[in-house]
């Protein structure tokens, strides 16, 4: 059989597939436009308050129970997967004292751009296939249930950490759809769970946000607390942080699926060495628009200039290094009271005389009320030097 032959023999729904892996994809199914079959599930985590502030998920509760919400005419979805499988795992690299660990996902431009462009690449080449054909490239944002979509495209089965997880490229991948009216044969389901027995990230997460297998309390997880949380970080919690400054790898990186998985070779999501290397000294030195300049086009962003610095003297404090008291001074006199009451945190946690030295001078110069609680919290620790 010729190639032009062979060509002519496909279906469209194979020449859909070999389009998306030509434009960097590793994973395509499709699935049916339907209602999602999590569905309920998703109402019922919602109704036990396990989103925390995430208040947006309530408001757009009823667009997720069906794509048409999103795209009126759906008739089928294109799920894509995206590998960005770090060399290293960043739970267990090893950090100077004045580095934070930031999720393997954040260090590299924002992943919405680089999917939202190659699906709207992949929308054009249907469009002209089928003309006519019309459609809406989803990445996060809308109100969709990726992962139930995804799984119903047989792209993985729904882990006990709660990720998609594929058998070839484990969990470190990004999902993105392609909503279009066109009428598509949907793949089959991955029906089989292969967690087997195995509760690794149960286990290895540091705050017991896996309140049970398939069931994340994300006011609980790391990820939330670095990234959607606004305002101070619960006092319960600031310990159990370690020294990650945005987002958190470790119920991946101890998955058996992720051992032999493949490093991501997209080049849009190459790792820049300052994000893998994040200065946290230096983030207090920065200004507005310096901070702006650094960050804009990365997932970093997310957590704003007062959530960042408030991580990065959570960080600083729970590791409890002198050398920090530079930038926690700085900290202290930040425009931001959060980033202020979380300095004060940190310096309490120091624990030097300097560091309550600092406390002190700046007590009666601080008018918000709940920096001086902390102020006044930290000075009462029972470790100060007398």
């Amino acid at each position: 059989m010729t190639n032009a032959s062979a060509a002519s023999s496909q279906t469209l729904e194979d020449k859909i597939k070999a389009q998306a892996r030509s434009l960097g994809f590793d994973l395509v199914g499709i699935a049916p436009a339907a209602e999602p079959a999590s569905w309920h599930y998703y109402q019922d985590w919602l109704a036990q308050g396990y989103a925390g502030q995430m208040h947006y998920m309530h408001h757009q509760a009823p667009a997720r129970s069906h794509p048409r919400h999103v795209f009126p005419q759906v008739r089928s979805i294109i799920l894509v997967g995206l590998n960005y499988k770090p060399k290293h795992f960043v739970s267990q690299q090893p950090l100077p004292a004045h580095v934070g660990r930031v999720s393997a996902y954040a260090q590299c431009r924002d992943y919405h751009r680089v999917l939202r462009n190659k699906l709207k690449q992949l929308l054009r080449w249907l469009q002209q296939e089928v003309p006519g054909c019309q459609g809406r490239a989803v990445v996060d944002s809308a109100p969709l249930l990726e992962r139930d979509f995804a799984r119903r495209a047989g792209l993985g089965w729904f882990g006990k950490n709660t990720m998609l997880i594929n058998k070839r490229l484990g969990s470190f991948f990004f999902l993105g759809a392609l909503l279009v009216d066109a009428p598509l044969k949907p793949d089959s389901p991955s029906e089989t769970n292969h967690c087997g027995s195995c509760t690794a990230c149960l286990d290895a997460c540091p705050t017991q946000a896996l309140v049970a297998p398939y069931t994340l309390d994300a006011r609980r997880c790391i990820s939330y607390l670095t990234i959607e949380l606004r305002g101070p970080m619960p006092p319960e919690m600031r310990s159990q942080l370690g020294d990650w400054i945005f987002g958190c790898d470790i119920c991946q990186d101890v998955c058996p699926w992720n051992r032999k998985s493949p490093v991501g070779q997209c080049p849009e999501l190459r790792p820049r060495p300052d994000l893998e290397q994040l200065d946290l000294y230096q983030l207090f030195f920065l200004s507005e628009e310096e901070f702006t300049r650094k960050f804009t086009g990365t997932p970093l962003m997310r957590a704003r200039r007062d959530g960042l610095l408030r991580n990065a003297a959570m960080v600083l404090g729970n590791r409890k290094d002198p050398s920090a008291m530079p930038a926690l001074r700085q900290g202290l006199n930040d425009p931001s009271p959060i980033v202020r009451q979380a300095a004060a945190w940190a310096l309490g946690q120091i624990a030097t005389a300097e560091a309550f030295a600092a406390l002190r001078t700046h007590l009666p110069r601080e008018h918000h009320p709940d920096v001086r609680a902390a102020i006044q919290d930290a000075l009462r620790n029972p470790n100060r030097p007398d």
